[in-house]
């Protein structure tokens, strides 16, 4: 038994690095944000679909089950893409660390969807990751339009993050997945065929070999493969321990993004301590939930 949960542990930290990775391929392929995120959902839908057609995993919903999940799709699509458009104006270790905002932002919106008090030290944290931001961006102000794109992602991936946390206890992980990745490729198709007159030509589709294969790793593992694996772990191992380890996704990427692309990821000392802050504040905010979680628990059960 023990054995079996340190392979977790270790497939956990695997999936972990898996989302650092991201960010790399980001780097790595060449085409826009917005392509970039279309291919990544339709080879996802592909994956996924295959994935529900062996697993025999029913799709029938309600109509207004899928109009949620619909809105949900793009409310992801919209976050990958200024995720990724972080990275392309800036690049890996300014979007992650933007990234990680997503904390702070979370403790503001969980409160109102879920109709929970406002904890007083989330407020506090918050300051805290403000200042963080606030010294990366004095920093690194010829980033700028890295830095709003990556708050914003971080904002919208938080949104995401508590949306989803509603949706988990009504229907499967992988047919609301599924639903999501359909929907936000959909609206992405309807918004290039508006403003876009490249993606009705044959060139839109005219990828190089590198970008092919980094999307298919992108769709397949980073992706649909991550997010089944990370339901598998979570079997095993607490959520808060799979959401305290995912918290590190920004440090796996940066000192990856540091060793493969030193020139481009060269930053000012003030970047670091400013994204040391950001992470360090997530960590300790993640470790106090815990403890307040451990002690309500005696109180439940007498």
């Amino acid at each position: 038994m023990q054995n079996a949960k340190l392979k977790n542990y270790l497939h956990l930290h695997l999936l972990v690095f898996i989302a650092g990775f991201t960010a790399i391929l980001g780097q790595l392929i060449s085409i826009n944000a917005i392509p970039l995120v279309w291919y990544r959902m339709v080879f996802a839908c592909v994956f996924m679909f295959v994935y529900i057609k062996i697993r025999g995993i029913k799709l029938q919903l309600k109509s207004s089950s899928v109009v949620k999940l619909a809105l949900a799709g793009i409310i992801i699509a919209l976050h990958w893409i200024t995720f990724f458009g972080s990275i392309k104006t800036s690049n890996v270790s300014i979007a992650l660390a933007m990234f990680s905002t997503g904390a702070f932002f979370a403790s503001l919106i969980e409160p109102l969807i879920f109709k929970r008090r406002i904890i007083w030290y989330e407020i506090l944290f918050g300051l805290i990751v403000i200042f963080g931001v606030y010294i990366i961006t004095k920093s690194e102000i010829n980033h700028l339009t890295g830095i709003i794109l990556g708050v914003l992602s971080a904002f919208l991936s938080a949104f995401f993050a508590v949306l989803n946390g509603r949706f988990i206890k009504s229907y499967s992980s992988t047919v609301i997945s599924f639903y999501e990745f359909v929907s936000g490729m959909i609206a992405i198709s309807i918004y290039l065929l508006i403003f876009s007159s490249e993606f009705i030509q044959a060139s839109f589709f005219n990828l190089s070999t590198s970008d092919f294969w980094y999307l298919i790793i992108l769709a397949s593992i980073c992706t649909a493969y991550a997010f089944i694996a990370a339901v598998h772990v979570m079997r095993v191992i607490s959520p808060y321990t799979v959401v305290l380890t995912y918290n590190l996704e920004p440090v796996y990427g940066i000192i990856l993004a540091v060793f493969l692309f030193p020139e481009k990821e060269s930053m000012s000392p003030s970047f670091y301590y400013g994204a040391i802050l950001i992470i360090s504040t997530v960590l300790i905010n993640a470790l106090l939930k815990n403890i307040r979680i451990k002690k309500r628990k005696p109180r439940l059960r007498s």
